[in-house]
């Protein structure tokens, strides 16, 4: 019976023990993490990134932006780094996230360098990645909240893309082997867009080689999906086997082979998946800025597009709760027992004149730019100004000389008699502010030459 008792005892402390020693499993949450398919915060609250790229390494002057994206609606913004090898290195990642969290976004960091190893011979690999975040270990450990790791911008090319499973891997396992606990997030290979399918085929490989389960997947968007089809059939082979993802870049169509970003939008936000476009401003191709000369008040067709459109950021964009937004609720319907209003005798109301602008305040102006000319084809930009009045509404003419014909158009509504256009606001882009301003794109044909269109603007 003693030694009965004895054992009892020691089983009694080694349970005590076992409390008092308890080690957290390897994928307890800290700070934003993966549940499911989901990213959610420590709170459990559900988190869907509607944000942009801002190119801060080559840019770090403008810091403005950070505000500007807040303002339009953004909810998350993912800052380009440099570690060094290519560009950089950014030794400023404690400013980078002060400024995120004083302009309540989520912050998505990423080091550049890596884009197209393997076929870029510049490129940085994912272990040298790895190690520039070690070095900035300090401005990120206890940030696990507020920031996303993205371990390395697109970091495989095309050339011997299999090579991505075991580097990333590698990858993920140093990151946690060094102590980081924040959510990371990896590209695919082939530039990000995964064309060979190596990332889809070895997604959870991946996800598997995360020792907290704390890893969500990154496809760039960009010609490669440039149907319907092609972007739904990717999201669905990731939505059946609930692995997580994220369009973390993504572009817009500025001509028929370019991306469907309109399923890309409508997609993501019937899915639950956060999306990033590409990019707010400074690219040397301009035809992807959102921003013209990094210029808020300048948005182009593409940053009215994904900001104000169907879908945008502006529409579906919910701030973190860890900033203070609140979760969206549900309200059960309130059933309210008749009430029985006795007959009340109203004195005629007087209502009193409405003043109405006169027509003459609300003008606007247009100004037309050849953006790209091939034979038979050409893009047009126009960009639609309201004069020393707001308006509401706009249409614009536009006469072509030579016999050109418009063929595909975005952010206007556009109907074609002959030579003349007309244009139309949408939307989401009629109502400017004065001297505000805003843009309409379109696709052209043309034979023998391609003079520029005669304009005019009427405002509403």
């Amino acid at each position: 019976m003693r030694r009965q008792l004895t054992v009892l005892g020691v089983a009694l402390v080694a349970a005590a023990a076992s409390i008092l020693m308890f080690v957290r499993p390897a994928d307890a949450a800290v700070g934003l993490h993966v549940s499911g398919a989901n990213i959610v915060e420590a709170n459990g609250q559900r988190f869907v990134m509607r944000g942009v790229n801002h190119p801060h390494v080559w840019f770090t002057g403008q810091t403005g932006s950070f505000a500007n994206i807040k303002a339009l609606g953004a909810n998350t913004v993912r800052v380009v780094l440099g570690s060094g090898k290519r560009w950089g290195p950014s030794t400023d990642v404690a400013n980078v996230i002060t400024l995120c969290k004083q302009n309540r976004m989520i912050c998505v960091l990423e080091v550049h360098d890596t884009t197209g190893y393997g076929e870029e011979g510049a490129a940085a690999s994912l272990d040298e990645a790895v190690n520039y975040w070690i070095s900035q270990k300090s401005a990120l450990v206890g940030q696990e909240n507020y920031v996303v790791i993205n371990i390395g911008n697109e970091p495989i090319g095309n050339t011997n893309a299999a090579q991505w499973t075991a580097a990333t891997t590698a990858a993920i396992q140093k990151m946690r082997t060094n102590g980081f606990e924040h959510l990371l997030m990896v590209d695919a290979p082939n530039w990000g867009q995964d064309w060979q399918f190596v990332m889809r085929d070895n997604a959870q490989t991946i996800l598997n080689a995360d020792s907290r389960r704390n890893t969500v997947l990154s496809i760039h968007m960009y010609a490669v999906f440039n149907t319907a089809a092609s972007i739904t059939d990717y999201l669905n082979r990731f939505q059946s086997n609930g692995w997580p993802l994220v369009v973390g870049e993504f572009g817009w169509r500025f001509n028929s082979g370019e991306v469907d970003h309109d399923t890309i939008l409508a997609e993501a936000q019937a899915r639950g998946i956060g999306y990033l476009g590409w990019s707010w401003s400074g690219n040397t191709d301009p035809i992807l800025d959102m921003a013209t000369n990094f210029n808020a008040s300048q948005l182009t067709t593409w940053g009215q597009r994904i900001f104000n459109g169907a879908n945008g950021i502006k529409a579906t964009a919910r701030e973190a709760t860890i900033f203070g937004g609140a979760p969206p609720t549900t309200t059960p319907p309130v059933t309210t027992p008749p009430v029985t209003t006795p007959p009340v005798t109203t004195p005629p109301v007087t209502t009193p004149p409405v003043t109405t602008p006169p027509p003459g305040n609300r003008t606007c102006t247009a100004a037309y730019s050849n953006t790209g000319q091939w034979p038979g084809g050409f893009q047009g930009d126009v960009r639609v100004t309201a004069g020393s009045g707001a308006i509401s509404g706009w249409t614009v003419t536009l006469t072509f000389p030579n016999g050109q014909r418009v063929t595909q158009a975005w952010n206007a509504t556009v109907t074609t008699s002959g030579t003349t256009a007309t244009a139309r606001n949408v939307s989401y882009n009629g109502g400017l502010g004065a001297g505000a301003s805003t843009n309409f794109g379109f696709l052209g044909s043309w034979t023998g030459s391609n003079g520029a269109p005669t304009l005019s603007c009427t405002a509403t």
